[in-house]
């Protein structure tokens, strides 16, 4: 079996290589490459670990013929178009966790260094003017600290801070209230924040929903002598309104570690009184960068070798543990998938896919995955559980899960619906005791039979001397029946045949078939 290959293309700790190594994939390390190199050399590895150098762009995803996953070493994902990665099934991981604290501590740092004015202080005594009637600081005691995002590294901060006496206002969307009074920490809308706050740390990741959170019509609702700081993305501040802000003395004091545009080589803000600001240092300590380097290699080797998924941007998590009980569900859930994307793909609306039994136990977003990797194949050939989303996503394809905690006819059940224009459809299945996938409900109609390789289905009038008829028409055309399954939902009703084929079944042998009397629906399938 060939090894995965990975390329760590930015300067990470030495110990991830080693990781890499151990786990069973080889890896090169070749950092400092121009774009057009690494375009040149991307397309041989499975694998891409990068922290914030490497720049994955559309032409680099697209001559990454062979690339499974993007393994950001760190939390920002800023460099890397992970839609366009989404829509070329390349998994994308960060290490949200591995610099959490010294981001925490950074966020802090900055919170004394404006209170006590620090830099400005330092800078004057080094001069040789001893300035020590010049500068009046604030204790943080007491005061109110407001926390804009309050995730891992918010949480961090605010534990940090009522450490040191402060009380903390969080304002976070999907915060909740059981989890704000297990933080210790008021809940409160962003206007609330902005009035009470006398600090203001930010903690949130930049998107459309939270560029420029501080605009300048907010940095206005803030109380007036508030410090500001923000190590978390730069572009969540209007940085002109915050420099306004403060030459009018209604902000205190700013400490920014991002800026909307980096390497800040310039700014507004540069040479501002109360303002300070570090070049992008949040995770910049030994620990963190030790921590998100083994990290990254740990789930990069991991994906690559055993299929666990972990701090998946794009994709539901999948740990190693899971990875060998989901295996034969995945297996069951994208083949019935494919058979109802082969038999009902006319102008779908919904899918529905519901759990029962033992599979309802088990993490259902890794079956539902697998579920529209096989329905999107009848539209991409290059589709994965990582891209099957969003082209379901593309196509307006509306996905609901369904969860059954009852014991129903079979120990464990997956059921996949569709609706089309002619009503819903159903396929039903199950995993026999070997752990091999099996078909057991097709349209309403129960019948057992395994989806693998070419395939006949047929829906005809249940009559006798049927099945001789399109026996004698496949073998005339030299086609040799593996196995059949039949089906029906009563005597003389509607049947349901299922073949198995040593070959595939021309398009026009499929049309003798459809002439045979008692013939509905004539598809030739293929797992």
């Amino acid at each position: 079996m060939t090894k995965p290959r990975v390329l760590i293309s930015d300067k990470m700790d030495p110990n991830a290589a080693r990781i890499f190594a151990e786990s069973g994939c080889d890896v090169d390390v070749i950092t400092g490459e121009t774009p057009e190199e690494l375009i040149a050399r991307v397309g041989d590895y499975d694998g891409l670990a990068i922290r914030s150098s490497t720049k994955v762009t559309k032409a680099i995803l697209d001559a990454a013929t062979n690339l499974k996953v993007i393994g950001r070493a760190g939390i920002g994902v800023d460099n890397v178009d992970i839609p366009y990665a989404s829509s070329k099934g390349v998994v994308v991981m960060n290490t949200p966790f591995g610099n959490s604290i010294t981001t925490a501590e950074h966020a802090i740092a900055m919170m004394f260094a404006l209170a006590r004015q620090l830099p400005e202080a330092n800078a004057q005594t080094q001069a040789g003017l001893w300035p020590k009637n010049g500068f009046m600081g604030v204790e943080v005691t007491s005061k109110t600290l407001g926390l804009i995002g309050a995730g891992n590294i918010g949480s961090i901060v605010a534990s940090r801070a009522q450490g040191l006496k402060m009380k903390v206002v969080a304002y976070d969307p999907f915060l909740t209230p059981e989890r704000a009074i297990e933080m210790g920490v008021e809940k409160a809308d962003l206007d609330t924040l902005l009035a009470k706050a006398d600090f203001i740390t930010l903690h949130t990741p930049l998107t459309s929903e939270t560029k420029n959170i501080l605009s300048r019509e907010n940095l206005a609702k803030t109380k007036k002598g508030v410090r500001i700081i923000n190590c978390a993305r730069g572009g969540l501040i209007d940085e002109a309104a915050l420099k306004d802000l403060l030459d009018s003395g209604h902000i205190a004091g700013a400490a920014l570690d991002v800026f909307e545009t980096e390497p800040a080589k310039v700014s507004p803000l540069f040479g501002t009184p109360n303002f300070i600001c570090t070049p992008h240092l949040g995770a910049s300590t030994t620990e963190a960068q030790v921590n998100v380097a083994l990290q990254v290699a740990e789930q990069m080797a991991e994906f690559l070798t055993t299929g666990g998924v972990t701090n998946a941007l794009n994709m539901p998590s999948l740990s190693a543990e899971e990875a060998p009980k989901l295996k034969p569900y995945m297996a069951l859930a994208e083949r019935l998938g494919s058979l109802v994307g082969q038999l009902a793909h006319d102008n779908l609306t919904k899918i529905n896919i519901e759990v029962e039994g033992a599979a309802a136990q088990l993490n259902q977003k890794p079956i539902t995955g697998a579920v529209l990797a096989g329905l999107m194949k009848q539209y991409s050939q290059t589709v994965n559980m990582v891209n099957a989303p969003f082209l379901a996503k593309e196509r307006g394809l509306d996905v609901r899960e369904v969860r059954h905690d009852r014991e129903g006819y079979y120990h464990t059940l997956v059921r996949v619906t569709v609706s089309t224009a002619q009503g819903d459809r159903s396929v039903a299945g199950t995993l026999f005791a070997n752990g091999q996938p099996r078909l057991v409900e097709i349209f309403g109609i129960s019948i057992e039979a395994d989806l693998d390789g070419d395939m006949l289905y047929i829906s005809n009038n249940d009559a006798p001397g049927f099945i001789g008829s399109i026996g004698t028409v496949l073998g005339k055309a030299g086609i040799n029946i593996g196995t059949f399954h039949l089906g029906r939902r009563e005597a003389g009703g509607e049947a349901v045949l299922l073949l198995s084929v040593d070959s595939p079944v021309p398009e026009d042998v499929l049309a003798q078939a459809r002439l045979v009397p008692g013939v509905r629906t004539v598809r030739a399938l293929k797992f």
